[in-house]
Parts: C-alpha cells; sequence; structure tokens
C-alpha cells in the first residue's frame, strides 16, 4: 500500500515561497539541491520541499507517495488512467516519478532504494 510520505511545493518564485512558509509556520528550510529546498516541520507534519516549478508544474502542490516497486505503481496508474509527466528518475537513495491523476492532480511516486 501507498503512504503519503512529503509534499512539494512549485513554484516561480521558490525563495518568496521560503520566505512565506517558513516565517508563517515556523518550518525549516535547506539550502537548494537539484534546485529543491527540503523542508522539515519539526514533528508537527509530514515533511517537504519548495522548488522552482518546471514547465509541466509551474505551481501547485504534490502528495508524494512512496512506493514498493516503482515501475509496477506507473503501469497500474497508467491502467486506471493517469498520465505519467516524468518516467522514473534516479536521485540519491531513491527514485521519482511524476503522474497526473484521471481527475488532474498532480503525485509524486517515490521508492527507496
Amino acid at each position: 500500500m501507498g503512504k503519503v510520505v512529503g509534499f512539494e511545493i512549485s513554484s516561480q518564485e521558490p525563495e518568496k515561497a521560503v520566505a512565506f512558509y517558513s516565517k508563517v509556520f515556523g518550518w525549516k528550510v535547506e539550502e537548494p539541491k537539484w534546485d529543491y529546498r527540503a523542508i522539515s516541520t519539526e514533528g508537527t507534519g509530514i515533511n517537504g520541499g519548495i522548488s522552482k516549478g518546471p514547465y509541466d508544474y509551474p505551481h501547485g502542490t504534490r502528495i508524494q507517495i512512496e512506493v514498493e516497486d516503482i515501475e509496477e505503481a506507473i503501469s497500474r496508474a497508467k491502467d486506471n488512467g493517469a498520465m505519467v509527466v516524468r518516467e522514473k528518475m534516479d536521485f540519491d537513495g531513491f527514485y521519482l516519478a511524476y503522474l497526473v491523476d484521471p481527475t488532474g492532480n498532480g503525485i509524486g511516486l517515490i521508492q527507496k532504494r
């Protein structure tokens, strides 16, 4: 079963978004890595990140769902009407793919190595 493990806020002004969320909610934001700023909510909820939104998702929020087998999850999602926005990408310690569900909501799939 997939579980929600994080969120990603896409913005065309990531520094402005960082300032807002850190000042309003007290979130701790790390320095950018891969143009992504990891966020710690300090045990009050799930952690996430802020990044400059890419051309295919310029602004909005995606939940990140951890799966055991990302290729199988992508296949099941496609069979049930999802569109793959970014195929499986390889990062340090995990794989990540971006999809849009049949109703237009963006999601990320993560598989730890």
